[in-house]
């Protein structure tokens, strides 16, 4: 024991037991911000579009929402996952289609750099406004919880906006083990989190919107085969299956869509010694 300590006589114990706490309270906190890791696991593939290059995808009263890209070529879609849509609308070029997200009655869809979002008809996807956007447009879902929207533009922000105007309320800097984490992309709300796919990688993210840090890293890879994968094509689009665990991921110009669940990643082998 230290000379200090055992100079204290009684009150040893009690500094020592401090000593330890303070000894013990980073290890705890550590080990509460380690990002999960998780992989996905396949429970179905449906068929889907390989001429849509998808920016936004989200699943509202029993039916899928799709919205694709490019100019000249931009789409919003709604149908039945699996099958071809069955409400169509295009955008009129130059117009880049970005996210989409239903708000009850309508939804919106933002345009890439065009400065304008346009808010839809739920139902007949038909145009009601345009409000402007200043922001490039990425990814948007709505957090009914917290009754707002929140987007992305490539950065590592999460925007806050009100649901009736796309005003900008508050934002947050998504970061994964202390840094930022940048090139977040499509967007779903999903209970508490916001999910996000990771631009040009086979990665999900799950976020915790209201500190921005990652609580999770999802490897979404080997869904293809190398065949399968043409130039542009990339992972995008994430929908949340209301009320299951599942989700359904599919990506730009890719010919199938996955019905699947997250799991626990396998922990990396160990060499026998």
């Amino acid at each position: 024991m230290p000379e200090p300590l055992r100079r204290a006589g009684r009150a040893a114990p009690v500094l020592l037991a401090g000593a330890l706490l303070l000894v013990s309270c980073p290890v705890s906190h550590a080990t509460e911000r380690r990002t999960e890791r998780l992989r996905v696991e396949v429970l179905e593939t449906l068929p889907h579009d390989p001429k849509a290059f998808t920016e936004g995808l989200e699943m509202a009263y029993g039916m899928l929402y799709e919205g694709t890209g490019l100019s000249g070529q931009s789409s919003v879609r709604s149908g039945p996952a699996g099958r071809p849509p069955t409400v169509r609308t295009t955008l009129p070029a130059p117009l880049f289609g970005e996210g989409i997200t239903v708000l009850g009655r309508t939804l919106w869809q933002l345009t890439w750099r065009d400065r304008v979002a346009i808010e839809r008809n739920a139902v007949t996807l038909r145009e009601l406004r345009r409000v402007p956007y200043p922001d490039e447009g990425w990814g948007v879902c709505f957090d009914r919880a917290q009754q707002r929207v929140v987007t992305s533009d490539g950065s590592a922000r999460l925007t806050f906006r009100d649901p009736r105007t796309l005003a900008r309320t508050s934002e947050v800097t998504v970061t994964e083990d202390g840094r930022p984490m940048t090139a977040l992309n499509e967007l779903e709300c999903a209970g508490a989190s916001v999910y996000a796919n990771v631009l040009f990688t086979d990665r999900l993210v799950r976020i915790d919107p209201a500190t921005g840090v990652v609580t999770a890293s999802i490897d979404a890879s080997g869904l293809l085969h190398a065949g399968e994968r043409v130039p542009g094509s990339a992972l995008n689009g994430i929908a949340a299956v209301p009320g299951t665990d599942q989700f359904l991921i599919t990506g730009k110009f890719w010919p199938k869509m996955f019905r699947v669940t997250f799991v626990p990643a396998q922990p990396a082998s160990r060499t026998a010694r």
